[in-house]
């Protein structure tokens, strides 16, 4: 089984910057593809970033896109999200997700069979 966990969130004020990391355990890490979503209160879960088993393919929401960078140490089994420029309509819970093995990376849920427990992030203004 694969067990994902993340951490990082916290307070920030507007137009800071904040890193989540997210740890993975299990020796499949490497072929799965990885993704980032997040959950305001209120609204439905939503697509923030994806990358391939080597780094090779991103994709960005559109709302995250020039301020949000993936990334991916497959040696250290983590994932990361790098979050600039934050804006109040960040806050959220981010969610980690792990690609089903040798899957491409994309935005759609249903690619992800596991999921970590979230991490709350909340931007003030």
């Amino acid at each position: 089984q694969v067990q994902l966990v993340e951490s990082g969130g916290g307070l920030v004020q507007a137009g800071g910057s904040l890193r989540l990391s997210c740890a993975a355990s299990g020796r499949t890490f490497s072929s799965r593809p990885m993704g980032w979503f997040r959950q305001a209160p209120g609204k439905e879960r939503e697509f923030v970033a994806a990358i391939g088993r080597s780094a090779m393919i991103t994709y960005y929401a559109d709302s995250v896109k020039g301020r949000g960078t993936i990334s991916r140490d497959n040696a250290k089994n983590t994932v990361y999200l790098q979050m600039s420029s934050l804006k109040p309509e960040d806050t959220a819970v981010y969610y980690c997700a792990g690609g089903k093995p040798y899957s491409s990376a994309d935005r759609h849920p249903s690619t992800y069979d596991y999921w970590g427990p979230g991490t709350q992030v909340t931007v003030s203004s």
